[in-house]
């Protein structure tokens, strides 16, 4: 099977290895913030109007996966990018620690029960590469996913690798459109952001005091995003690394993506077919003698 991609300069190279220095945090140009806010409402207009006819084409359904370290924007480039899609054609899907019911199942379970239907775009907020991430900077979580024998602790970043390409393979496959979105945070406007967050009463619930454990392995989660990046690039499921010490560039960059990826699919009406037809001129016909 050929599988398109929205090509952009965010996009990474296929099997190549991922170097993160290598990636601008900040976008190359500068670019005014009234004019990223403009883009950002054109393009949420257009996916509003394309989430429509993708319900009513019912053929493909658009996962849209959001990865990045804390404070990197992750909620609100969800927010504004799917702020005009119809609630009843969209879901939104953030991923915690795994629960004891979801540690009792493979990692992929506890995300496939949120893949979303055709005719409807999903988004992940973290998602199954939680599971080559965190628990790879933190092997000890390991023990508590029951991976006991010498050679599963030996084989298993390989083996989870290749078993999310062949699962996203899969779902793009069955007409699954998958988007993948790393968004790319400089450590200096993370402690910035974290700052912000303390000394804003209105903003001071969203942040815990684990967000400084996680931030002092910096370095460990860069090598982790590299690892995973390079191994689960792929055409049928590309990466995207988008600079996001700019808030207002990153959901445009964001935004902009996922308009093409909705244009690149050719969606269109469904038309009626004989019968149907027959059926609305019946249906017309009554209502029409109904007029007072």
């Amino acid at each position: 099977m050929t599988y398109g991609f929205t090509t952009s300069p965010h996009l990474l190279e296929f099997e190549a290895p991922v170097a993160l220095h290598r990636h601008p945090t900040q976008p190359k140009d500068n670019h005014h913030k009234d004019a990223l806010h403009a883009e950002l409402a054109s393009h949420v207009e257009h996916i509003a109007d394309k989430q429509s006819v993708l319900y009513a084409h019912d053929v493909h359904a658009l996962l849209l996966v959001f990865q990045g370290m804390d404070a990197s924007g992750k909620d609100g480039t969800i927010r504004k990018v799917l702020s005009g899609v119809n609630p009843a054609g969209c879901s939104v899907t953030s991923f915690k620690a795994p629960n004891s019911e979801e540690m009792d199942h493979d990692y992929l379970w506890r995300v496939s029960r949120f893949l979303p239907p055709r005719g409807t775009i999903g988004a992940f907020n973290r998602s199954h590469y939680e599971d080559v991430l965190a628990v790879r900077v933190h092997p000890e979580l390991l023990g508590r996913q029951k991976l006991r024998s010498r050679k599963m602790l030996d084989d298993v970043w390989p083996h989870r690798y290749r078993a999310i390409r062949d699962w996203e393979r899969h779902l793009a496959d069955n007409g699954t459109v998958i988007l993948k979105f790393f968004l790319h945070l400089s450590r200096e406007e993370q402690r910035t952001r974290l700052l912000e967050r303390i000394d804003d009463p209105q903003k001071r619930w969203k942040f815990d005091a684990r967000d400084l454990t996680e931030r002092a392995l910096w370095a460990d989660y860069q090598h982790a995003y590299e690892a995973a990046l390079t191994e689960t690039n792929r055409p049928w499921a590309p990466w995207y690394v988008i600079p996001a010490d700019e808030k207002a560039y990153a959901r445009a960059a964001v935004a902009r993506i996922v308009r093409e990826t909705l244009d690149r699919l050719d969606l269109s009406w469904p038309q009626p077919n004989e019968a149907s037809t027959a059926a609305l001129d019946v249906a017309r016909k009554v209502l029409v003698s109904e007029k007072p």
